[in-house]
């Protein structure tokens, strides 16, 4: 049986593929501090904002995930949230609102 270059270089690539998004997707999911590390550029260190931008620090989960997905789906109107949560899986939505509500109790 003779299989071409084409093929061997596709199925290669088809592998590499695969198991390359699998650990970004188990990475993204297993670190929600890296994840709210996004947050926190504009809210503040800790979700506790300094300026102009709503602090999230005080957000219990079910509030923040809400609010997230509200923005995601375009139900709350916004300048730049809206285009922010657009990247975000179900998943890490839910992983940022249980990690910022995981800080409640030690601010």
């Amino acid at each position: 049986m003779n299989i071409g270059r084409w093929t061997i270089a596709a199925l290669a690539g088809i592998a590499l593929l695969t198991v390359a998004r699998t650990h970004v997707a188990a990475a993204e999911i297993a670190s929600p501090a890296v994840l709210a590390g996004a947050c926190e550029n504009c809210h503040g260190p800790g979700g506790a904002s300094p300026g102009a931008m709503p602090s999230i620090d005080q957000l219990g989960a079910a509030e923040m995930t809400g609010k997230l997905k509200s923005f995601r789906s375009g139900e709350t109107p916004a300048t730049v949230m809206n285009r922010i949560v657009r990247g975000y899986t179900d998943a890490e939505i839910e992983a940022l609102g249980q990690y910022f509500a995981s800080r409640l109790t030690k601010n």
